[in-house]
Order: C-alpha cells, then sequence, then structure tokens
C-alpha cells in the first residue's frame, strides 16, 4: 500500500470519527437549541413567579369569631296567633318570628335540631314592621300540635 492510500484511509477514519462524536454531542444534548428571541414590543410583561403557601408563625387574629346565626338565634320565638293556630290545625305547619338575615335552609335546620322534627318545606316573608315571619311545614309523621304544645303556644 502506498503511503497516500494510508493517509486517505486515515482521513475516512477520523472523519467518520469526527461525524460519530458530533451525533453523540447531538443525542445528549438535544437537536435543537433554544434561540432567544428578539422582543420587538414596549411592554414589559413580568414573569410569573412561584408563590409558596403561607405558613405563619402564629395566626394573625387570636381568638376565631363565633359564627352570627346560631341555632338558637335563628328562631327569635313562636308566633302565636288565631291564624297560626288554624296554619297548626289545618296546614301542620309551625309559625316562628324568625332572625332577618336567616335563610330558608338556616332555619330549616335550626327547626330539624331544636324540636326533633323534619320540615319539608318552609315560606318565609318580611313582614312590614321588619320582621321575618317563617312558616314552617312539617312532615305526616311530625304532628304539629304536639310539638305546639311542647313549645308553649
Amino acid at each position: 500500500m502506498s503511503n497516500k492510500a494510508k493517509q486517505s484511509k486515515n482521513q475516512v477514519k477520523k472523519g467518520g470519527n469526527q461525524k460519530a462524536q458530533k451525533t453523540s454531542r447531538v443525542v445528549k444534548r438535544g437537536k435543537y437549541k433554544h434561540v432567544r428571541k428578539i422582543k420587538t414590543g414596549i411592554r414589559f410583561r413580568r414573569p410569573n413567579t412561584m408563590k409558596l403557601a403561607k405558613n405563619p408563625e402564629y395566626p394573625r387574629k387570636a381568638q376565631s369569631r363565633l359564627p352570627r346565626l346560631d341555632h338558637y338565634s335563628i328562631l327569635k320565638f313562636p308566633h302565636n296567633t288565631e291564624s297560626t293556630m288554624k296554619q297548626i290545625e289545618d296546614h301542620n305547619t309551625l309559625v316562628f318570628i324568625v332572625d332577618i338575615r336567616a335563610n330558608k335552609y338556616q332555619i330549616s335546620d335550626a327547626v330539624k335540631k331544636m324540636y326533633n322534627v323534619t320540615p319539608i318545606k318552609v315560606n318565609s316573608l318580611i313582614r312590614p314592621d321588619g320582621n321575618k315571619k317563617a312558616f314552617v311545614r312539617l312532615s305526616k309523621n311530625d304532628d304539629a300540635m304536639e310539638i305546639a304544645d311542647k313549645i308553649g303556644f
């Protein structure tokens, strides 16, 4: 073999070796490079940074507030008139004056908890004097007359 043939063979090997090294680099790093994008706008958009959850050493308020409306403050007193007695007898319905801020669900829960009955339906209205009146219809299993006697109608 001549000297020139040996040199050309070595060059092919080196060239092949360089190509293999280049492909191994591409495989390790990845084929695509991150190219910086040129910003041409005038507005700076602040990047979203990581927000850690708050973990205070002590609470900001020393004592947590009690709920404004509990079962005893929702039901003020039973409404006792002739028309309410008729409601009790005919429609199995109790009538209460309740807190103005209480909604139907709260009224229903309060009656359920205080008198151990199951209300079917609650109708409420705000009277001209500013009080809220609630008509609590009881299930057929519960007798409104008995509960009214217990309450003291």
